[in-house]
């Protein structure tokens, strides 16, 4: 009961963050960048003061769906923000610039969360279904088999959310890093502080994210664990 609880609470949270998130963003998306340069073009300066020349930015289909893709080596930025010439824009392009940084470095985080993401895709798919499987064949013929498969690639899930922790701060520290050694972009304090905020808040989902999945692990693991005592 108490996991339960406190899966409820996490959810909660992870409700207001997400909504305070996406104000902030929609806040900032509204205020005019004073150099007046885009996020593609922000994207571009950034990657060439780090030396990274083999890094493409494009456009990606969706609202937030900025990412950067160490595979193809392309820093994929929303229609938003890759001509958005806001506030928010130049944060999202310069983070997204930051893990692109981190691949040219070869930053050990972002290393291994690459490595685990083939795995991670198979436990994705299996999880649904062996975790609702397995409570049902645990109840009506006690098999706790499949559902210690489930809870198994829960916890990869997991690991892997939070190993995301700090691969995604890093990255705004890097860009945050950035943007204030280059005044040329943000002209003031203001607008320093107000990138910092809207990356505050987008690294807060990761967080919540990452208990919410740590508190659906712990109420799984219970009831396996309680089964089998």
């Amino acid at each position: 009961m108490s996991a339960l609880v406190l899966m409820i609470g996490i959810a909660v949270i992870s409700f207001i963050v997400q909504w305070r998130f996406k104000s902030k963003f929609k806040k900032y998306s509204e205020m005019p960048l004073s150099s007046g340069l885009s996020g593609k073009e922000i994207a571009g300066k950034m990657l060439a003061d780090n030396g990274i020349f083999d890094v493409e930015v494009i456009s990606a289909e969706g609202k937030l769906s900025d990412h950067y893709n160490p595979a193809n080596r392309t820093v994929n930025l929303s229609p938003e923000v890759y001509h958005g010439r806001s506030v928010a824009a130049a944060a999202v392009a310069s983070h997204e610039c930051g893990h692109a940084v981190q691949h040219a470095k070869a930053y050990s985080w972002l290393q291994f969360r690459s490595a685990m993401v083939p795995i991670v895709t198979v436990s994705s798919t299996i999880i649904q279904w062996t975790l609702m499987i397995g409570v049902l064949l645990m109840i009506f013929s006690g098999n706790i088999m499949v559902l210690a498969v489930g809870v198994g690639a829960l916890a990869l899930v997991t690991l892997f959310s939070f190993i995301t922790l700090p691969v995604e701060f890093d990255a705004s520290r890097r860009a945050l890093a950035w943007l204030q050694t280059n005044r040329g972009i943000m002209q003031s304090e203001v607008e320093n502080s107000q990138a910092k905020d809207a990356l505050w808040w987008a690294a807060m989902t990761y967080v919540v994210a990452a208990l919410g999945s740590l508190a659906t692990l712990v109420y799984y693991a219970s009831m396996l664990v309680g089964r089998r005592d």
